[in-house]
């Protein structure tokens, strides 16, 4: 009975749970926890099976990850990934799904722009509530005192650092955006020096390039922020600090407008902080 009363009802408290024992947690329940927080809507809808091979481990071990938390079984965990999925769809879903259904005489162009500006909303409401106070400010002055900041993205990141490193220019700070043709970053990233500091950014499936020289710089102490979408995230081991950004989407496709107001925030609060220098 003791036990029934101290298992998270919720998934925010299930993800602090998770999150607490993340060292302790044995290598293959570790990467199903890393799993569940980044594909919430995959544990909710799935079978034992499915997830388990998405996932790439035995069904056994979604048993013993439940378990190793105080639940039951599966079933038991499962049901507070679906009891989050009914949350979410009394508001944000039922959002778009009013945007699909009746249009209200709009074209089915209005409605696209309306459903990405909506999944827009939500991405920076979410990260809004998600960034801590302190966070933000260790990641300003970490950046705000380095000599040169060095850019890591690629893919669908790639377009939030190009920004960065455009403001960045603009504000008269020395940057450099990781981003050879030539296939030279590495040698390029050589030159950092723990009075520098890189911000990288990535989100599942990460991107292999950004997670190798983020980890490469984290272990000649230069110091690195990230922006990703897990505490298991690969960037985030390799972060002196770093903020976690869930993107909503439409149809499929993730807004990138949390990550982007973000960004910039950082960008511009570093150049005030170094007004103050």
């Amino acid at each position: 009975m003791d036990n029934e009363m101290s298992l998270p009802r919720d998934f925010d408290a299930l993800r602090t749970m998770i999150l607490d024992r993340r060292e302790a947690l044995p290598k293959r329940l570790a990467q199903i926890a890393a799993y569940a927080l980044s594909n919430p809507d995959e544990i909710a809808f799935g079978t034992a099976a499915s997830i388990a091979q998405t996932a790439g481990v035995q069904p056994s071990t979604l048993i013993r990850f439940a378990q190793h938390l105080g639940f039951d079984g599966f079933t038991s965990l499962q049901s507070v990934f679906r009891e989050r999925l009914r949350e979410r769809q009394v508001s944000y879903e039922e959002r778009l799904s009013a945007l699909r259904g009746d249009t209200h005489g709009l074209s089915k162009n209005r409605v696209i722009l309306n459903g990405f500006l909506t999944a827009a909303s939500h991405s920076i409401e979410t990260i809004s509530h998600n960034v801590e106070e302190d966070v933000l400010t260790s990641a300003v002055d970490i950046l705000a005192g380095a000599e040169t900041i060095y850019l890591l993205a690629r893919r669908r990141s790639y377009p939030i650092t190009a920004y960065m490193a455009y403001a960045f220019g603009k504000l008269k700070i020395r940057n450099q955006l990781i981003e050879s043709t030539a296939g030279i970053d590495p040698e390029i990233l050589s030159f950092a020096k723990p009075t520098d500091a890189a911000i990288a950014i990535s989100f599942s499936p990460y991107a292999s390039a950004t997670i190798e020289h983020a980890a490469a710089l984290a272990a000649r102490n230069v110091p690195v922020v990230a922006i990703t979408d897990s505490a298991f995230s690969p960037l985030a081991q390799s972060a002196k600090v770093w903020f976690e950004a869930a993107e909503g989407d439409f149809s499929g496709f993730r807004s990138l407008s949390g990550t982007m107001a973000l960004a910039m925030a950082l960008t511009v609060s570093v150049a005030e902080k170094r007004r103050s220098f």
